[in-house]
């Protein structure tokens, strides 16, 4: 199974199920990366999603092959990294406990103890770049390893939208300290 590549092991997955299969992956980009501790899924008829209103040049890697990278810039600040499901859907990586280049994480994130929790974070201390947008997940430089077996996950309503908001589209690996944020009870 290791050699059998992403696309043909999500394949068929929708954007919930992928979200819910990704904690507790490895994530290495470029020699640096760790264990994915919490995700969100968006779906393509999800209000949130920026999939809803149909394929754009910005979201084109949204309706691309799953298992590549679905980049994007929030609010103009900081960058977003995402893993595309089937068409017009993604999930985002919000958190990751690192273990692989702590160093060249940290010196990215200018010293911060705050390295991979919360998706600008982690995209800064991961260096994702725009130009990540459509790369694949098990091409050069980037890495993807799904965990066996699944482990225990918390799971809650999105946050940081303004639309579905309700949904419990958010997963989080259960004790993992560093999630974006607290789960609710």
């Amino acid at each position: 199974m290791p050699d059998t590549p992403l696309a043909e092991r999500i394949a068929g997955l929708d954007a919930v199920t992928l979200a819910r299969r990704l904690v507790g992956a490895e994530l290495l980009v470029r020699g640096a990366g760790g264990v994915i501790i919490e995700t969100e899924a968006y779906g393509r008829d999800d209000p949130a999603s920026h999939s809803f209103r149909g394929p754009t040049r910005r979201n084109a890697s949204m309706f691309g092959p799953p298992g590549h990278a679905y980049v994007y810039r929030s609010y103009g600040i900081h960058l977003c990294l995402n893993v595309v499901a089937g068409p017009g859907e993604a999930v985002l990586i919000r958190a990751l406990a690192p273990t692989t280049g702590i160093e060249m994480m940290r010196t990215r994130r200018r010293g911060s103890p705050l390295l991979c929790s919360g998706p600008g974070r982690l995209t800064e201390a991961l260096g994702i770049r725009i130009e990540d947008d459509g790369a694949p997940f098990d091409g050069t430089g980037f890495s993807l390893t799904l965990p066996s077996p699944m482990p225990e996950l918390l799971t809650g309503p999105r946050i940081g939208i303004s639309k579905a908001q309700d949904l419990p589209w958010r997963f989080g690996l259960a004790g993992a300290e560093g999630l974006s944020r607290p789960f609710p009870r």
